[in-house]
């Protein structure tokens, strides 16, 4: 099973770095206002990739928070029931 995992890691890593060589030519993101970013390809589909994991990674945040606080409560909760008991 672990040498299955590991030939799956090469194979992605051999097929991405694949991909990122065919990738090479210089493209221009334009943006507001005229400004203008000049990159290879696979610099800016990875920076767009990266920056949109980080703002999902944000938006869960609240979620995450909110659900720690819920699990404290219930601990909290049944630790009174507990005692109690």
């Amino acid at each position: 099973m672990r040498a299955l995992s590991w030939a799956c890691r090469i194979f992605i890593f051999l097929f991405l770095l694949a991909f990122a060589l065919k990738n090479t030519d210089p493209v221009s993101v334009r943006f507001f206002l005229d400004t203008e970013w000049q990159a290879p390809l696979i610099i800016i589909v990875l920076a767009f990739f990266a920056g949109g994991a980080a703002l999902g990674v944000l938006s869960l945040l609240g979620t995450i928070f909110g659900l720690r606080r819920e699990v404290s409560r219930l601990k909290r909760d049944a630790r009174q029931i507990e005692k109690s008991s």
